[in-house]
């Protein structure tokens, strides 16, 4: 089964070149452009893509909006949302974290880290980069409104903590497995656990709290 994906960027020429990027790739099919946040909205709605590609800075309505309508806390059945931007120029991938999307990426980054996104956030999953993590979350952790950050009511184990920072750091469940020496079913047995203890829906929400609580 194909992975199929809808692409939202104003821009026509990023826009169609995340597209062919994407068409060029076995197991991926891309169903949907849009324009604008708007129009995402309403091909995501109807067309139900597993993997919804998003630029944050939109017309009508921007990445962080459309991902908050399909992926919200508030959603009863999210759609996976992958945000794309470009860091120098933009502070909202925060907030488009906070709104449910599964991942990030960079506007230059290339299309193995493209294509892994998807993949990750179809499975499931979500993308933190290793070369974008500290760079993005730290500075808007530095740069946001502080905010009290919920502790787990049962604290997290010696593992868990391990388990956590290296996820924070983007490191994927095989290279998690590798560096601390435990099997892949256990890494995903801790990600589990530190998905319920810290009330995160996936493992960039891990990472943010790893960030807010100063792990990192």
């Amino acid at each position: 089964m194909s992975i199929r994906v809808l692409v939202a960027d104003d821009q026509d020429l990023v826009r169609t070149g995340l597209s062919m990027i994407l068409r060029a790739q076995d197991g991926i099919e891309v169903v949907g452009e849009a324009a604008d946040g708007s129009e995402a909205v309403r091909l995501a709605q109807r067309l139900r893509p597993d993997v919804c590609l998003f630029d944050i800075r939109m017309p009508e309505l921007d990445g962080i909006e459309a991902t908050r309508v399909l992926a919200g806390p508030d959603v009863e059945d999210p759609l996976a949302v992958v945000v794309i931007t470009t860091f120098d120029l933009d502070e909202y991938v925060h907030g488009a974290l906070k709104a449910g999307a599964r991942g990030f990426l960079l506007k230059d980054a290339g299309p193995d880290l493209l294509v892994q996104a998807i993949q990750a956030a179809a499975n499931g999953d979500a993308l933190i980069a290793p070369s974008i993590t500290a760079r993005l979350l730290a500075t808007f952790s530095d740069s946001s409104t502080p905010q009290s950050v919920h502790e787990p009511v049962d604290a997290l184990t010696e593992r868990e903590e391990e388990v956590l920072l290296t996820v924070a750091r983007g490191r994927t469940n095989s290279e998690v497995a590798n560096e601390l020496h435990i099997s892949l079913s256990t890494v995903k047995t801790h990600l589990a656990s530190l998905m319920n203890k810290l009330q995160a829906r996936n493992r960039v929400e891990l990472a943010m709290w790893a960030y807010e609580t100063g792990r990192l």
